[in-house]
């Protein structure tokens, strides 16, 4: 199969762009011929090493530069030949629906970041994708039919952006809890520092971690800098691998408020963390419903803070929380998340009559794809 992601650029510290890159890569080693378009950005030489090609269109939201770049990208899309596109921004599936439709080719779109409201555009899709069960529901509510939605939820372990990193844990003072991710609202850090303060008054040497960067950064450091706990909590800052950081960890911790299928639980899953995350979203079902985490309601520094302490004052519990985030752990592989996604493909592409290279219609047939997980 011929397979076109749209981005509208690869750069780093973007969740989903993670997600499409680690797919592109996996399917390649499926033996499928993929391209990847966008403006750009920092994993091109990664997918270039991956045998993904490349090319390049200008997604900025300008009216005159979008008219140029849909003439451009239906130029390459027929170009290239492709089976089917499958966008993960909101302006590339705008972009690619006319195309498309133009090309008699199924349009597939995945949902990453559902709380955005514009991401009810991704229901120009053929078929569309939700990151887990939880973003599917949303859609369904926001009218997406449930004829056209399949639920891929994420996973990352054996990704081509983790080839031959570090495994070296990093030394970090003990007991270690750990967050990783961007510094905004939405991940839920001022009810972590909350809860810090009810953790650093009943276990004074532990230490907490904040590995990440983003717009708040400022104004969470000044914060805790006003706390009683401010000694135990280092600001890291972006890492462009933070997996040893989860290496060194004792706990991890997600407070999040909103987080559809963060990719950062499978990292530390195969990490071999004990978690400890919130119960919103998709993360119940990255912590298979609490089998290999502690999920605690959203919100609540208090059971936040409860749920840390009985790891970190208890070593036997933390130990069994480590051997518990391995659980189904392979069902957390990027193989799997290539493999249902082809499936997709195949339904969506039952949809449309292909003309094969004398021009003669002739009507796919492909098997449908398997119920959700």
């Amino acid at each position: 199969m011929r397979i076109f992601h749209l981005l509208n650029h690869t750069c780093r510290m973007n969740g989903h762009v993670h997600a499409a890159i680690d797919l592109a890569c996996a399917q390649v080693r499926l033996g499928h011929s993929v391209a990847v378009v966008s403006s750009g950005g920092d994993f091109d030489d990664l997918l270039a090493a991956n045998n993904v090609e490349t090319m390049e269109v200008n997604f900025e939201r300008r009216p005159v530069t979008l008219l140029k770049s849909l003439y451009v990208l239906q130029g390459l899309v027929r170009s290239w030949r492709a089976d089917v596109v499958h966008a993960h921004m909101m302006t590339s599936a705008v972009l690619a629906w006319p195309v498309c439709h133009l090309l008699g080719l199924p349009l597939v779109t995945t949902v990453h970041n559902e709380f955005e409201k514009s991401s009810i555009l991704m229901g120009l899709g053929t078929r569309v994708i939700a990151v887990s069960e939880a973003v599917g529901r949303s859609m369904q509510r926001r009218g997406i039919p449930a004829s056209r939605l399949d639920v891929v939820l994420n996973g990352t372990i054996g990704a081509a952006r983790f080839a031959g990193r570090d495994r070296s844990p990093r030394r970090l003072d003990t007991p270690a809890v750990v967050f990783v991710g961007g510094l905004h609202p939405r991940k839920g850090l001022l009810d972590l520092f909350a809860a810090w303060e009810i953790v650093h008054d009943q276990s004074p040497t532990a230490r907490l971690y904040i590995v990440g960067d983003g717009p708040h950064r400022e104004e969470y450091t000044n914060r805790v800098a006003s706390m009683n706990c401010c000694n135990s909590v280092t600001f890291v800052g972006a890492q462009d691998d933070a997996f040893q950081f989860l290496l060194g960890a004792d706990v991890f911790v997600l407070p999040s408020l909103a987080d559809p299928a963060p990719l950062v639980l499978s990292e530390a899953r195969e990490a071999g963390c004990a978690i400890v995350a919130t119960d919103v979203d998709g993360i119940p079902e990255l912590l298979e419903r609490g089998k290999a985490g502690i999920i605690v309601p959203v919100r609540d520094p208090a059971a936040l803070a409860a749920a840390v302490l009985s790891l970190i004052q208890d070593p036997a519990a933390l130990g069994e929380w480590r051997e518990k985030s391995q659980f189904n752990i392979d069902y957390l592989r990027i193989e799997r998340v290539a493999q249902e996604t082809l499936k997709i493909y195949a339904a969506a592409s039952d949809k449309f009559v292909r003309r094969n290279s004398r021009g003669i219609s002739i009507e796919q047939d492909h098997p449908k794809p398997k119920a959700p997980r």
